[in-house]
């Protein structure tokens, strides 16, 4: 299965901040925001990673991730020369993506909760099944949001781009799982009356089919779309919290590769040297040291 971090656009919510620097490479706590979606897709166990940016801030990109070697895994690059829509990413990476399932994440997204692991590998099992899955949140303002209408088994009924009468509360998150052939469905889609390739357009199309599914986050389930000042300030402070509550790092790509087995003691040693000087290396060289029965 092949991943997908869509970070471009220009970020204009959050101006001036954003005039000089992307988004998704600005900080939530103590890490990129754009750690936060790479670990989503490599929870999922996905190895082959294209991170769609803007062509002014690609550069950046690759001097943080660079090739993806340091969390074994592969990450590859290509530009959004203009936003229009994110069913559009299936466009851009329609070479890359091939004949394999696709899962995408929005670059500003943070997911983090119990059993999530268990609904990504339930979502990975539906696109090799042939089918889409789509993650839904209880939210107070759902007319903000792509909206799920569920029935009492939570089967997926519509979906609807910000309604102005919404269905339901259960807003549609930026994560996205599809089945092969998911580039040449989007290559169908018409621009809406915004100009935008509608990812909820694309949904609807498996929706029709009876291909679409729906995983639900609990309320026990944290999801933040930092897309505004105010977000990005309640993560930090969520992320904050527990870290110190817990000990530990969450949403840390090191430490997923390294109980993953796609890096080894020694690569992670060298990478925590790297960040030796603040807590988030110092955590990565407990890791090191953390005996092999006590790593989980």
């Amino acid at each position: 299965m092949k991943g997908i971090i869509l970070a471009g656009g220009s970020g204009t919510r959050l101006y001036p901040i954003t005039e000089g620097i992307s988004k998704q490479l600005m900080p939530i706590y103590d890490k990129p925001m754009i750690y936060y979606p790479l670990s989503t897709l490599m929870l999922a166990g996905i190895k082959e990673i294209l991170v769609i940016t803007t062509k002014e801030d690609q550069e950046s990109f690759k001097r943080l991730l660079k090739d993806g070697q340091d969390f074994g895994i592969k990450i590859t690059y290509q530009i959004q020369e203009k936003p229009e829509g994110l069913a559009q990413a299936f466009m851009i990476g329609k070479d890359f993506i091939g004949n394999n399932p696709c899962a995408m994440v929005l670059g500003d997204n943070i997911f983090y909760g119990n059993k999530f692991n268990e609904m990504l590998e339930h979502a990975k099992t539906n696109a090799y099944e042939g089918k889409a899955t789509i993650f839904g949140n209880q939210v107070k303002d759902p007319e903000r949001f792509g909206i799920m209408e569920l029935d009492a088994n939570n089967n997926v009924l519509s979906v609807e781009e910000k309604p102005k009468y919404p269905k339901s509360n259960y807003a549609i998150t930026g994560l996205y799982f599809y089945p092969k052939g998911v580039s040449n469905l989007a290559q169908n889609i018409t621009k809406s009356a915004r100009g935008e390739y509608e990812i909820t357009t694309l949904n609807e199309l498996y929706l029709t089919n009876g291909l679409l599914k729906a995983e639900i986050l609990g309320e026990e389930f944290t999801w933040f779309d930092t897309g505004t000042f105010d977000s990005e300030l309640d993560a930090a402070n969520m992320i904050r919290a527990i870290e110190k509550n817990k000990d530990k790092i969450i949403c840390c790509p090191e430490q997923i590769a390294y109980y993953s087995g796609w890096i080894n003691n020694e690569q992670l040693e060298q990478r925590a040297k790297l960040l030796n000087k603040n807590q988030y290396g110092e955590y990565l060289l407990k890791l090191v040291k953390t005996p092999k029965e006590t790593k989980r």
